[in-house]
């Protein structure tokens, strides 16, 4: 209900702000503002939005998880879209998501009631929380090279399946 009367009560609040603005100004520098707005938020969200994607094509490539910086995106995409609308209001909201400390403060709101999931080659795992970030390059997976000498195809005397064969014949219907 609320969401419905801030929707209904948005144009008037914005009407109201180029009135105030306009007669304050005058008519032509009002309109000039509006388009110096849309101007300016059109290269904050070039330059923030680049800035984003990198960090997280980093994340992905250094396997971390990028639940940051895709909400920091969805912020800098809102942000850019608020400041191409015309009216002080929408403007004012805009410039405060290209902010990065307020972003990462809804950030820190909104992941308190956030589960991530992180598919890894071994798996699922579960998380509340981001994981820590990792320097470097991701490590690949581990390969134990052996020789001829070193492996043996003898069983292990206390394995489960000495002396009964292969384990996928105990599973075979006979």
């Amino acid at each position: 209900m609320p969401l419905l009367i801030a929707i209904i009560l948005y144009p008037f609040v914005e009407i109201a702000g180029f009135i105030i603005v306009g007669r304050a100004i005058g008519l032509f520098p009002t309109l000039g503002l509006i388009m110096l707005t849309a101007v300016i938020g059109a290269i904050l969200l070039r330059i923030q939005g680049f800035s984003v994607l990198q960090r997280l094509n980093q994340d992905v490539r250094d396997g971390g998880n990028p639940g940051r910086d895709l909400v920091h995106g969805g912020m800098i995409v809102l942000a850019g879209i608020l400041l191409l609308l015309p009216g002080f209001v929408s403007d004012l909201c805009g410039f405060l998501l290209f902010i990065p400390p307020l972003r990462d403060f809804v950030w820190k709101r909104m992941s308190r009631n956030m589960v991530v999931v992180s598919q890894r080659s071994a798996g699922f795992s579960y998380t509340t929380r981001e994981p820590p970030r990792r320097e470097g390059p991701r490590e690949g997976p581990k390969v134990v090279d052996l020789d001829a000498d070193d492996f043996s195809h003898d069983p292990d005397p206390n394995s489960p399946w000495a002396g009964k064969g292969k384990p996928d014949d105990d599973d075979k219907p006979k």
